[in-house]
């Protein structure tokens, strides 16, 4: 074990390492996230070496961290790493000042060598990975599927779709996980940042602008975001003008939301919105939606909605069913953990679920970026590849890096 001495001579981003290090080589499970205008990181490891899958009733489960993909499984399962160790680290305080609540390290190694050690797992992550999972399509490929998408549009199959790409990039040889994950954190600070590593499943980073569903105490909360631009300027959330495509994409979020209350016949919600968000160096509009649990007596509201809401209108378009059909029929790639959920489970008696966007899953020598665009009767093609370019930038720029 680490001795006083020990920890006192490394610094915040060795430790996590270390530890991450260790914790893949040990075949364990584990979770660190920081939350939107937190201070905190928190650290949550699966020691049991089991691949667990859960059907996701929140309010059932013991304290944990979710991962569920784009795509319901016919069981509608989710994979669920256990909290057989969980802690926090303020970011705010000397991080020698909290060694005592930290999980033990066995062995201090440089920064070298942790990050060669980290790398080896990416080898094994990517002998899992499927064919289809890392098809990429061409520019115009990716034109032909958005007017595919507007056709269907304009014949009444659908309102709205939301088709979606991956992008390659090479990691560079000297690939630091942990300088990555500290550059997220400081560039986004209103973000979900998250990396996660499950033996079989894979190595994953992000950082998701969007809440799915929050419960905590007898509040539910939840938000429909869409249109994306790129911020400009000094003051971009007082420049921006959004136009009548993008208005109309996010109100279709929106009603999507209010629709899902209405099946459930809960009448007593407050909603604001839209408003100008910023997220990275992108702006989208957001509406919020919260619920008190207790006077609606919804105490599963979280979970009922969580069903109801699983795959949004944000990430696969309208209706539902007829969308999903759709992507399933004409994306040639497997989307896997992208737009599907992920979060913390009753941790510190609170849940967050966020949708998996602005991420990225790490292999050997690439990292595999995800992202879609929101496709309406008034999109044009060009713009809609260039949203997924921004998109895919948020993460692939934070990924090889000189320090």
């Amino acid at each position: 074990m680490y001795t006083t001495t020990d920890i006192d001579q490394i610094s915040l981003q060795n430790y996590l390492g270390n530890l991450i290090s260790q914790q893949m080589h040990e075949g364990h499970q584990i979770a660190i996230w920081r939350k939107p205008k937190s201070g905190f990181l928190q650290v949550l490891i699966d020691k049991t070496g089991i691949l667990k899958r859960v059907t996701p009733n929140l309010e059932e489960l013991t304290p944990g961290f979710i991962v569920h993909p784009f795509e319901d499984q016919e069981d509608k399962k989710a994979f669920f790493l256990e909290a057989n160790s969980y802690f926090k680290i303020d970011l705010d305080i000397n991080f020698t000042h909290q060694k005592d609540d930290l999980e033990p390290i066995t062995q201090i190694k440089s920064r070298d060598e942790f990050a060669k050690d980290i790398k080896k797992k990416f080898v094994e992550d990517g002998k899992s990975i499927g064919e289809k999972a890392s098809i990429e399509c061409s520019k115009n490929e990716f034109l032909e599927l958005v007017e595919k998408g507007i056709k269907a549009i304009d014949s009444g199959q659908l309102s709205k779709i939301v088709p979606a790409r991956i992008k390659k990039i090479k990691l560079n040889h000297d690939f630091d996980l942990i300088s990555s994950l500290k550059s997220l954190i400081q560039s986004y600070p209103n973000a979900f940042i998250n990396f996660f590593h499950i033996p079989d499943l894979g190595t994953w980073i992000g950082a998701s602008p969007e809440i799915l569903i929050q419960t905590q105490g007898d509040e539910f909360y939840t938000m429909s975001l869409a249109g994306t631009q790129k911020a400009q300027g000094d003051n971009p959330l007082k420049s921006v003008a959004w136009t009548q495509k993008e208005i109309e994409e996010q109100a279709l979020v929106s009603r999507y939301i209010v629709d899902c209350f209405k099946k459930i016949r809960l009448r007593e919600y407050d909603e604001h919105g839209p408003k100008t968000v910023l997220a990275g160096n992108l702006l989208h509009l957001r509406s919020d939606f919260k619920v008190n649990m207790k006077k609606t007596n919804f105490p599963q509201l979280g979970s009922v909605m969580l069903e109801l809401m699983h795959p949004t209108s944000a990430v696969c378009g309208m209706p539902r069913k007829e969308a999903l059909e759709f992507l399933l029929e004409n994306e040639k790639f497997d989307r896997s953990l992208f737009a599907g959920f992920i979060g913390p489970v009753n941790i510190e008696q609170e849940t967050s679920i966020y949708v998996n966007l602005r991420t990225a899953r790490l292999l050997e020598n690439q990292a595999i970026l995800y992202a879609g665009a929101g496709v309406t009767e008034d999109s044009i093609p060009d713009q809609e590849w260039e949203e997924t370019e921004m998109k895919c930038d948020i993460i692939g720029k934070h990924l090889n890096l000189n320090n």
